[in-house]
This record gives structure tokens, C-alpha cells and sequence, in this order.
């Protein structure tokens, strides 16, 4: 067996812990690490190094969103998934462009949140059941789209990013290189005016979460 994936989750919430615990005993490959407030959180961060850190939005000595720059800034191979009551758009869309890779809810299957850690652990994103269609419902107002400038490669990038597939998952997936898949990339960002990695793949997994639930 490989090395065992490193998972910090911040929650405050004993029942809510033991629940997940057991989720997470199901999986020998997954070594867990719990801290019950923010300044646990920072501290077993720093100490552990997680590759994922599964966190709770409303800690009583602190707020998630403003966590997560620290947790990256102190741990950058870190990847983050919003554990959270909330599936108000607003919170996963700003959940999102704080360096999230993941949200989901607590009314969310019980599976979800190891379906979770593997998807942002392999470079992917990954959205709910719950949120995405949330998201979905928040974006049926007709406007413009933006999706119209693009050419229909650049189109199917924009589709697996949505998906939350990594530039190495899509350039396997169309057979073609990792470096044309950046330029691709790239060249999106240029056409939609869209200035970072983490804005773009917000873009497109809202368009992903639209389109599925249109």
C-alpha cells in the first residue's frame, strides 16, 4: 500500500467529528488528524502538513474564509474542501475564489466527503450534490454567452474543467500534450477576461453546474 493521504478536519462539532470518523475509518488509506477550533487548526496545519484539510465555515474562534489564505500560505501542497451547513451560492462561488477546491454540506450524502478528498487530492474540484444545483438555479437568468467566443476545443476544456479535471486528466483525456492544454488555457483566460486559474475554474464549474441541471 502507498503512503497513506494526511486529512486535518476543523470542526467543532463533536457529533459532526465521530460521524466523519467513522466515513473515515472506512478507508485504510486515509490517516486523520482533528482539530475542534481555528487555532488548533493552524497549529496541526503547520505540524502535520494534511494533504486535504476538510473545513467548517462557522468555528467559534474564527471564520473559514478567512482561514483558508493562512492554511495555504502555511502549507501550499494543501488541498481545501468547505464542509459547511451553507449551500448558498454566494458562499461556494467566494469559497472558491479564496483557493477552495471543494465544497460540500452536511445534508450531503455521507460518501460525498471521501468522493471529495479523492477528487481534489488527484488536482480536481468538486462540488456537492446540494451546492451545484444551488449553484445550477442560481444562473438560470437568460444573458449573454460568454462561451460563444470560444472555439470548440477551447469549449471541451471549459466542459472538463467544469467537471473538475486536472490540465494532466484533460490533456490524457483528448490525447493530446500538457503544454497545449496550458496554452489552451491560457488562451481562454485572454478571451473571457478572466485573470486567474482558480476564477477560471470557478467559471467553469458553474457553467458545468448550468448546463447539467438546465
Amino acid at each position: 500500500m502507498g503512503e497513506r493521504v494526511k486529512v486535518l478536519m476543523i470542526e467543532d462539532h463533536p457529533i459532526v467529528r465521530d460521524g466523519c470518523r467513522l466515513i473515515f475509518n472506512r478507508r485504510p488509506d486515509i490517516a486523520i488528524v482533528e482539530a475542534s477550533t481555528a487555532a488548533e487548526g493552524y497549529a496541526a496545519n503547520r505540524q502535520y502538513r494534511p494533504d486535504v484539510i476538510v473545513l467548517d465555515l462557522g468555528l467559534k474562534d474564527g471564520n473559514g474564509f478567512d482561514m483558508v489564505p493562512t492554511l495555504l500560505a502555511e502549507n501550499e501542497g494543501a488541498r481545501i474542501v468547505i464542509f459547511s451547513m451553507n449551500e448558498t451560492p454566494r458562499f461556494v462561488r467566494r469559497a472558491l475564489d479564496m483557493g477552495a477546491r471543494g465544497y460540500i454540506t452536511k445534508s450531503d450524502d455521507p460518501n460525498t466527503i471521501l468522493a471529495a478528498i479523492d477528487k481534489v487530492r488527484s488536482g480536481g474540484v468538486y462540488l456537492g450534490q446540494s451546492v451545484a444545483q444551488a449553484l445550477a438555479l442560481a444562473n438560470l437568468e437568460p444573458k449573454s454567452d460568454p462561451l460563444r467566443r470560444l472555439s470548440g476545443r477551447e469549449k471541451q476544456v471549459i466542459a472538463l474543467l467544469g467537471e473538475g479535471k486536472s490540465l494532466a486528466e484533460i490533456a490524457a483525456g483528448l490525447d493530446i500534450g500538457y503544454k497545449t492544454v496550458a496554452n489552451i488555457v491560457a488562451a481562454i483566460k485572454q478571451k473571457l477576461g478572466i485573470a486567474t486559474s482558480v476564477a477560471l475554474i470557478k467559471f467553469a464549474v458553474e457553467a458545468h453546474a448550468r448546463d447539467r441541471h438546465l
